[in-house]
């Protein structure tokens, strides 16, 4: 998946665009420094990045956001399970509904993400009229790329889906409906991108809250779409089975959540002050310069993509062989989903609200500035991120059961997404941690090097995935993708941490970096044996009932919670007292 999806991510170009060429400092058109903001003092500083009260009390806006997105979008997944269970059936419709978002990113997604909040920074803030224009020009032509691409995917949704799932004499059923479901399903391209477009402009503004918020309104129609899936129509078990009404349901009712999701941030942008009018005198205007970093964006999602399109085709594969034992691409999907929950909530906004000061100690020459927010942001999310990887470790069984052991699925059909779970489980961690490292090069509007790094990740995963999908058998082979997703993230973060510590001078508090995540491990690594050894106690077999399923993971959960905090007070980790300052 990729970090952006994986959810998912993107990058900025392939030469630091400092304006002056050497030392980092932006040198607007009116002197050294950018024009001061309308209304400030002249003569005065802007503080620092990550002083005051803003990054922390942003990022526990967006947390409060994500997790109510989160756990709307939790209970969609779980009557999506219900629905249409784990096996070959539910793939055809995950499958399809993939396909658009990997589009999205490729098209624009990655440079919305990670390469046009450090361009609208800057054009506010050097721009006469404050950026007014560039914003609308870069508005058009996104809109515009965005409408071309989705209507050429629907016209090419037979073939984009062959890159995904093999389309052979026994499996031609499957392969036909989920073309079906792309149909309905790729204009959501356009609909994520508008979505991604005036969360940015808002982002740039520091407006983190919206964009945060409104994917609830999604969540809640595809909650209602499967309630109204499961109480009115007679669920299928295979693929021959689904009515042309259900297809219509869910392929037009998932469209129409990510259209809300999208119209819902219109108000929020125009309160923010901005006003949309179309603009095509792109010529001339400053966007040669985002077109170029997006070269490198767009490269970089394209590793990404073809890893994505490769696990998915090799999934898929696992699925058809073995239509109903949920040992293919849903279930991965759908532990990959459960895995990046804590990322989402934690890591990823706290990036949101930090990117936006990380470009401007970039433009500004503060590399100290820099490396200190990098380390902080590394530090505070390690106290949630590491106890969170050895929770799946641990209980990533129960989970699954629990979470996906009903309906037309059935605790044995949950297994191999709880082993699946457990598999990726530790993998969060130099998931996050790369996530956060990479920030440092956008900062500096350098896209090249986290391109080169999704090059090795991506290759490495797919040199493992291929091994276990040719040497495993169908119902190990995807829990082995599972593992080798973590493998290389891991081998991701050493060459991100080498290659950002030289951009930063040499330095980059790695000392201080590994003597709290030494400290964070030592104290999640007993309490999530503690965690297993409880609810292994309380539940061991696997087919046990819903009740004792939620009694053994709730209280290993709770036996994992306090043996960590218990510990990580002993070894003084400083971490886990935040404060809103």
């Amino acid at each position: 998946m990729t970090e952006g999806t994986n959810t998912t991510a993107g990058s900025p170009p392939d030469e630091r665009q400092q304006l002056n060429g050497r030392g980092g400092r932006h040198r607007g058109r009116r002197g050294r420094h950018a024009p001061p903001k309308r209304g400030a003092r002249p003569g005065r500083r802007a503080a620092p990045a990550g002083k005051g009260g803003g990054l922390a009390r942003s990022s526990l806006l967006m947390a409060v956001g994500t997790v109510v997105s989160r756990a709307t979008g939790l209970i969609r997944q779980v009557l999506q399970a219900a629905a249409l269970g784990t096996g070959l059936l539910a793939s055809t419709y995950n499958t399809a509904n993939t396909v658009p978002t990997g589009l999205y990113t490729l098209l624009i997604g990655g440079a919305l993400n990670a390469v046009l909040v450090p361009q609208l920074v800057r054009a506010r803030t050097t721009h006469p009229d404050g950026g007014r224009a560039y914003e609308q020009r870069l508005v058009t032509l996104v809109l515009c790329v965005l409408a071309v691409g989705t209507a050429l995917a629907v016209w090419a949704a037979p073939e984009i889906v062959g890159l995904y799932m093999r389309d052979t004499p026994d499996n031609h059923e499957a392969f036909e409906l989920t073309v079906v479901f792309a149909r309905f399903l790729l204009p959501q391209i356009f609909f994520y991108g508008m979505f991604g477009m005036l969360g940015q402009v808002l982002n740039a503004r520091e407006k983190f809250g919206a964009m945060m918020w409104t994917p609830v309104l999604n969540n809640i129609v595809l909650i209602g779409m499967f309630g109204a899936y499961l109480g009115l129509m007679t669920a299928p078990d295979h693929v021959g089975d689904i009515t042309a009404s259900q297809v219509r349901l869910l392929g037009a009712g998932t469209t129409c959540g990510i259209a809300l999701q999208a119209l819902a941030l219109i108000p929020y942008v125009r309160e923010a002050g901005f006003r949309f009018r179309p603009r095509f005198d792109w010529r001339g205007a400053g966007l040669r310069k985002s077109a170029r970093a997006a070269r490198w964006t767009l490269l970089f999602v394209l590793a990404n993509q073809v890893a994505l399109t490769v696990v998915t085709n090799y999934a898929n594969a696992a699925d058809q062989q073995l239509p109903t034992a949920g040992a293919g691409y849903t279930a991965y999907s759908y532990a990959q989903t459960i895995w990046l929950l804590p990322q989402s909530i934690v890591t990823v906004s706290l990036v949101t609200a930090l990117l936006p000061r990380l470009s401007t100690a970039a433009a500004q020459g503060r590399t100290d500035d820099l490396r200190g927010e990098l380390s902080r942001a590394l530090r505070l999310t390690g106290a949630v991120i590491v106890p969170a990887g050895f929770f799946f470790l641990a209980l990533g069984p129960q989970t699954a059961t629990l979470l996906f052991g009903h309906g037309t699925a059935d605790a044995s059909s949950a297994q191999p997404l709880g082993q699946m779970l457990q598999a990726f489980g530790l993998g969060l961690i130099p998931f996050s941690a790369q996530y956060l490292l990479l920030r440092g090069f956008y900062a500096f509007e350098d896209t090249r090097t986290p391109f080169w790094m999704a090059v090795w990740i991506a290759a490495v995963n797919i040199a493992l995935a291929t091994a276990c999908h040719h040497l495993l058998p169908p119902r190990w082979a995807v829990v082995g993708m599972a593992g080798a997703y973590t493998l290389s993230y891991a081998v991701g973060l050493l060459l991100t941490a080498r290659l950002l510590r030289r951009r930063l001078g040499g330095r980059m508090d790695g000392k201080r970096l590994l003597r709290t995540y030494g400290k964070l491990g030592l104290a999640a690594a007993p309490a999530g044996a503690l965690a297993w050894a409880v609810a292994h106690g309380l539940a061991a077999d696997g087919a046990a009932g819903t009740l004792r399923t939620a009694l053994a993971l709730t209280t290993g959960a709770a036996a994992m919670a306090l043996g960590y905090l218990l510990l990580a007070r002993l070894l003084r980790v400083g971490e886990l007292r935040l404060r809103l300052r």
